[in-house]
């Protein structure tokens, strides 16, 4: 076989794994519509939820160098309907005013505490944070985030069974004043409303996200709390949620607004970091992966892992190759061919985004759906982000908390956050 043959028979293999891998990602579609169905079906106001019980609610927000917007994040958490909660704020040793910004928060409000650490990280901050709460439920979420004031209630909805180990919420950019962020918020229905409506049917959401989660301290407690040695301390303590027999549950319903990257260099840390988290905790759990004792959520890991890592990667390596076969004459599909199938990728990706966006009933967002053809760039740049991820942690880089530089940038309101509920509290 040449050269030539076994780069033709790679792209070929590779193409019909990606595809097929795509394929299987088409049946998010049913199952999303039917957890809308029994979301619906079962309200609230007809099932059992730990809100019944009006526990205590430990809001903890961990910070380093969030001085331009952690007075937003604390003052929409204070303004929810729900009472009965306590905020934390944990500076991390910042080199702003955060510290004193947050020790004037908790001058000023009863319900507001403030803890103070040298730098040590975000998984630290938060076991800070978790080791001074009083609450049965702890709830985790960055110092950029927006709360609706309907936001803590749902999120308490969402223990309606005793295994629910764990809620995430439903986490959208506020900050849409740039091409880059407009493109993120359409493309975050997909992951949000889509993804994570289809994965808490199967019980298999594989993250409660560090910016808008809620855990049982129980639960919290029986696993040990938050790992600091890793840049994935969210998807890493999820993990271990389900290993410890418990489920995760999805409230589409419970929204918080954040920053997303307004530049590329802090999109690409972002991503570096987020891919260098999953690549630590699979090492971490790679136990986990495809066994039966731990349910269809194992099986699905071992998936998640082909779909997060392997394909990424193979998709690079056959862009890379792809210019010479077509400049050798060798090109493995037709131009004809290419182009069809080039469409129709186009017509199902825009179909699945109209679709995530009518789950969430965000039709605002449609505005944004000029940035199409950005998208299969932005998909290259996820793949070389998971590259970079990948050298980094054979090379052993030192993990570090990067977090975004916050801009303050409002372009939402909480109130704009979907539809309205009653109390109920």
């Amino acid at each position: 076989m040449t050269p030539l043959d076994a780069a033709l028979a790679f792209v070929q293999v590779g193409g019909v794994l990606i595809l097929s891998f795509g394929v299987v990602k088409i049946v998010y579609v049913p199952l999303a519509l039917y957890f809308n169905r029994l979301y619906r079906s079962n309200s609230a106001k007809h099932r059992y939820s730990v809100i019944t019980d009006r526990p205590l609610v430990s809001v903890i927000v961990p910070g380093y160098n969030e001085a331009v917007v952690i007075t937003s994040c604390v003052e929409s958490i204070l303004a929810s309907r729900y009472l009965r909660l306590e905020v934390i704020l944990v500076d991390d040793g910042s080199t702003d005013s955060t510290a004193s910004i947050m020790a004037g928060l908790a001058d000023q409000y009863d319900r507001v505490r403030f803890l103070t650490q040298a730098n040590a990280g975000k998984g630290a901050a938060l076991n800070y944070g978790i080791a001074e709460a009083n609450g049965d439920i702890l709830m985790f979420v960055d110092a950029d985030g927006i709360f609706a004031p309907d936001t803590l209630m749902r999120m308490l909805e969402g223990f309606d069974h005793a295994k629910v180990g764990a809620v995430c919420g439903d986490d959208r950019p506020v900050n849409l004043n740039r091409v880059q962020t407009m493109m993120l918020a359409v493309l975050s229905h997909v992951g949000t409303g889509l993804v994570r409506r289809a994965l808490s049917l199967l019980h298999c959401l594989p993250i409660v996200s560090g910016n808008i989660g809620a855990f049982r301290r129980d639960v919290v407690q029986l696993v040990g709390g938050f790992h600091e040695d890793t840049l994935g301390e969210d998807l890493e303590l999820t993990w271990r949620v389900y290993k410890a027999g418990y489920r995760v549950r999805f409230q589409p319903s419970a929204l918080v607004y954040a920053e997303s990257p307004s530049t590329m260099g802090g999109l690409w840390r972002q991503r570096v970091r987020w891919s260098r988290g999953l690549l630590q905790t699979l090492r971490m759990h790679i136990g986990m992966l495809g066994r039966r004792r731990y349910g269809l959520f194992g099986m699905f890991l071992l998936f998640n892992a082909i779909t997060m890592v392997v394909i990424p990667v193979l998709q690079l390596a056959i862009l890379a190759v792809l210019p010479f076969l077509y400049l050798a004459g060798s090109g493995p599909v037709p131009a004809e061919v290419l182009a069809i199938l080039g469409w129709l990728g186009l017509f199902v990706s825009l179909a699945l985004i109209v679709f995530s966006i009518g789950l969430n009933r965000s039709w605002k967002d449609l505005r944004f759906l000029w940035t199409l053809p950005l998208w299969p760039l932005y998909s290259v740049f996820v793949g070389l982000a998971l590259a970079s991820a990948i050298i980094k942690e054979i090379r052993g880089t030192p993990a570090v908390w990067n977090k975004l530089q916050r801009t303050g940038v409002i372009s939402v309101t909480a109130t704009e956050a979907g539809p309205r509920y009653e109390a109920g509290v």
